[in-house]
């Protein structure tokens, strides 16, 4: 994970103004009439980082086409889903920072984040009925589905010791997988790509999302609070598997297996070094992160239909930083 890639800043030059104008269709679509949903709002707001999936599908567009008021809506849309997740995440995982700020639940209790984010969701779908054509709206709601679906299937599976690697890849495809993978498709489908390239910018996100997924699930074993910007930890002591230790699980030593139980029965975030020390003797972290550098080099492969551009250089270099970042 100490691969120099290209900043962010760099990467999305391509797209840059279209982004000013995506954070300025997010800001008009959720202020309120209502102060106290505004300071919550702004709050929302300061939590805007990478931008990942905005970004995507503006890049998409603009690898594959012309870019049009549509993805720029588009954009505010899947953000304010992906929002709208954080949101409710910090709740389900009781987090008491993101991006180096308070939490919505931290601030103003589980209630109101849980509303929030319904807020949030309910925006996005209001802001993407404004497109005359109803294509968007279908995705995105399809998508919102397989979402929930991916966070039920975690909570279902919270404390499962034995939980394999096939259900992991499938809650994380759900629940992550499937937000990147709309972002770059409808980019792609409003350019007037081919249906070709619709389909291969679909499934780069897909691989994308995952191999984001697996990181951030290293990051919180490994990661520094500092540098991430939010509480860590939280896989362990919310009883979520991840990759790092299913794969510590199954292929470690008959002691190492048993601490690793032991930590997860008894899990508090204390347990985490514990947990780290034990997962890098097994060599289940660089596995992790492997396994994140296949799926890296699927999204790439997908691009082979996309024209050369600085469009889709910038989409090679996103899924190489999603393999290398650190926060």
């Amino acid at each position: 994970m100490s691969l120099v890639v290209t900043p962010l800043t760099d990467l999305y030059a391509p797209i840059r103004d279209e982004l000013a104008i995506v954070e300025r269709i997010f800001d008009e679509e959720i202020t309120s009439d209502l102060d106290f949903i505004n300071g919550l709002c702004d709050t929302v707001r300061s939590y805007r980082g990478k931008m990942l999936r905005p970004a995507m599908l503006l890049l998409a567009g603009k690898a594959t086409g012309e870019l049009s008021s549509a993805h720029r809506t588009l954009a505010a849309v899947v953000e304010m889903v992906h929002m709208a997740t954080l949101v409710h995440d910090d709740v389900l995982d009781e987090a008491a920072e993101r991006r180096r700020r308070p939490t919505i639940a931290s601030i103003a209790g589980n209630t109101a984040a849980v509303l929030l984010g319904d807020h949030l969701i309910s925006h996005a779908f209001h802001l993407c009925s404004s497109l005359l054509s109803q294509h968007a709206s279908r995705r995105i709601g399809a998508t919102t589905n397989t979402v929930c679906e991916g966070e039920l299937l975690q909570n279902h599976h919270r404390g499962d010791i034995g939980l394999t690697e096939e259900k992991y890849f499938e809650i994380i495809r759900r629940k992550t997988g499937a937000l990147t993978a709309v972002s770059a498709e409808l980019g792609a489908k409003f350019a007037g790509a081919s249906n070709a390239q619709v389909r291969a910018l679909h499934a780069y996100g897909m691989a994308a999302g995952v191999a984001f997924q697996i990181i951030d699930d290293v990051l919180d074993i490994i990661g520094d609070e500092s540098r991430v910007g939010k509480t860590l930890g939280l896989d362990l002591t919310g009883g979520n598997l991840t990759l790092p230790v299913i794969h510590g699980l199954t292929h470690a030593g008959r002691s190492t297996n048993t601490a690793l139980q032991d930590l997860l029965r008894n899990a508090s975030r204390d347990g985490t070094a514990r947990m780290r020390a034990l997962l890098r003797q097994s060599e289940s972290i660089a596995y992790a992160v492997r396994t994140a550098r296949q799926y890296v080099d699927e999204a790439i492969h997908q691009l082979d239909l996309v024209p050369h551009s600085d469009a889709k250089q910038s989409l090679v270099s996103m899924a190489e930083f999603i393999v290398a970042r650190q926060f």
